[in-house]
């Protein structure tokens, strides 16, 4: 039973990178060559988290009329925490000691929560955006500086692929 459950994961890991491999392979114009299967799977990974985080924000907020800070920041708590599990278990595959890895992490998610979820999402939507677009906005600066601040501090390994 045990030898069952640890080829699940593997499995999972396995078949998540054929994917991204797939979609390297069709990039045009060489960019295969350039763009990193990390980058492709944190793409992945951060579609599904942003998903979540639409979702508990629109019913936070939207539906039960929760204050835009709250309702933004439980719906970001609950997407960040399943974007760790998910990159570094499918994406990353880091085998590091989760302590020292989770205090970074918690560090760059505080910087980025700060700078583009209630910094931008808030100032786009006091100048009048709907804040489903403010937050789509935010989330624009914020996948740059997540995958940069994952690759590159959080699941570190020392070398460029994967």
């Amino acid at each position: 039973m045990r030898m069952e459950t640890e080829a699940r994961p593997a499995r999972a890991v396995r078949w998540f990178h054929l994917v991204c491999d797939r979609l390297i392979a069709r990039l045009p114009f060489g960019l295969g060559l350039l763009v990193a299967p990390t980058f492709v799977g944190y793409l992945l990974v951060s579609g599904c988290t942003f998903a979540v985080d639409l979702v508990v924000l629109t019913a936070l907020h939207g539906a039960l009329g929760l204050a835009l800070p709250i309702a933004v920041t439980v719906a970001y708590c609950a997407a960040f925490g399943l974007s760790y599990l998910l990159n570094r278990t499918l994406n990353f595959e880091s085998h590091a000691a989760v302590g020292p890895q989770v205090a970074v992490y918690v560090v760059v998610v505080a910087v980025n929560y700060l700078v583009f979820i209630l910094g931008v999402t808030s100032g786009v939507a006091a100048l009048g955006l709907d804040y489903r677009i403010a937050r789509v906005l935010g989330g624009l600066g914020e996948g740059s500086f997540m995958y940069a601040s994952m690759r590159l501090l959080v699941f570190r390994t020392g070398k460029l692929g994967r």
